[in-house]
C-alpha cells in the first residue's frame, strides 16, 4: 500500500510517501515540506497548498491519504491556519478520488513509538530507524507526515479492511 501523509500547516506543510504492508518495515518513497509566505495573501496560500498537494498526489499515486487531525490549540490563529490547511490535504485526496483518514497526533505516536506520549525527537528517532535512513528527515514537519503516513499503513489499512467488512456485511443482511 502507498500512503501520502501530510502534516498539515499554513506556513509548512510536510508531506510524506511511504509504501509498505501492516506489520512489516514501510519504504522510504518520498518527502517534501510545501512552504506558504506569511506576507501573502490567505487565498494565495492556500491556492499553492493546493496546487502542490494535487501535484504531489498526482506524481507519487498513493492508494490513500492521511492527514493530522486537528486539535484545540491555545492559539487561535495557529490552529486556524492549521485546519484550514487540513482541509486543502483532505480535498487533495479526495479530488483524486482516495479514501483520507485522520489521525490525532497521540494515535500516530502510539503507532510510531509505542507511546502516544513521545516528544518530537522520539518520533523522529523511530521514524529514522523505522525506514532505515542514514540520518532523520529535516524539517520536523516532514519526519510527521512521513509517521502520518506508516501510521496508516500499519493502522489504517487494518482499519479499512474492518469497516469494508462491515459495509459489506450490512449490505449482505438487508437483502
Amino acid at each position: 500500500m502507498r500512503v501520502l501523509g501530510v502534516d498539515p500547516g499554513l506556513t509548512r506543510c510536510g508531506v510524506g510517501v511511504v509504501e509498505g504492508v501492516p506489520g512489516r518495515p514501510c519504504t522510504l518513497i518520498a518527502y517534501y515540506v510545501v512552504y506558504t509566505d506569511p506576507a501573502d495573501d490567505l487565498a494565495l496560500r492556500l491556492l499553492h497548498l493546493d496546487r502542490s498537494l494535487t501535484k504531489l498526489v498526482a506524481e507519487h499515486q498513493p492508494e490513500s491519504v492521511a492527514v493530522e487531525r486537528v486539535f484545540s490549540q491555545h492559539n487561535v490563529r495557529t490552529v486556524m491556519g492549521t485546519a484550514q490547511a487540513s482541509g486543502i490535504a483532505v480535498l487533495a485526496g479526495a479530488r483524486a478520488g482516495l479514501p483520507v483518514q485522520t489521525y490525532t497526533p497521540s494515535e500516530v505516536k502510539a503507532a510510531v513509538t509505542g507511546s502516544g506520549q513521545a516528544d518530537k525527537a522520539q518520533m523522529t528517532a523511530m521514524v529514522t530507524r523505522l525506514l532505515r535512513l542514514a540520518e532523520p528527515p529535516k524539517p520536523a514537519d516532514a519526519a510527521d507526515a512521513l509517521a502520518l503516513a506508516i501510521c496508516h499503513v500499519w493502522r489504517g489499512g487494518t482499519r479499512s479492511k474492518l469497516a469494508a467488512a462491515a459495509d459489506r456485511a450490512r449490505r449482505g443482511g438487508a437483502r
